[in-house]
């Protein structure tokens, strides 16, 4: 197998890991808004998604793990991506918070520092912040 099927291979487990991750929020609550819908369609073309994985994964996101990326930055874009996510339905509660805070640990974030990483993300992201910006706001919160 060439270099490139390898790394072919491992990315686009990484995105429909990370897709089945927002998919498992949108169903927190056992359905999906619109608004969720639009922004996991949104995330699907970003992540190279096709309808048939987009299908599979709506129907059993559990089957697709977290593989979390190695650098820094794109961790923290999955983070802005989740909590994206979680404010797409207004109502966050609970299980939300959970499914959260288990799916930034899996993603490498610290455990020690979880709940002030989540904090800063969803008050960032509900600032309008930009990726940039979230990202600073993050990198702040803990030491990487």
């Amino acid at each position: 197998m060439s270099f490139d099927k390898l790394f072919d291979k491992g990315f686009k487990k990484r995105n429909r890991g990370h897709f089945a991750s927002l998919v498992r929020i949108a169903l927190t609550d056992h359905k999906i808004t619109s608004e969720e819908l639009q922004l996991l369609h949104r995330v699907a073309d970003k992540l190279q998604i096709d309808v048939i994985e987009f299908n599979q994964i709506i129907k059993n996101p559990n089957q697709f793990p977290i593989n979390p990326p190695s650098l820094v930055e794109h961790r923290h874009e999955r983070l802005y991506d989740l909590v994206k996510m979680v404010l797409a339905d207004p109502l966050f509660g609970n299980s939300e918070n959970s499914l959260l805070t288990k799916l930034c640990i899996g993603l490498g974030f610290p455990s020690d520092s979880i709940e002030t990483v989540i904090a800063k993300a969803l008050e960032s992201v509900k600032n309008g912040d930009d990726l940039e910006t979230f990202s600073n706001h993050i990198t702040a919160t803990y030491s990487v």
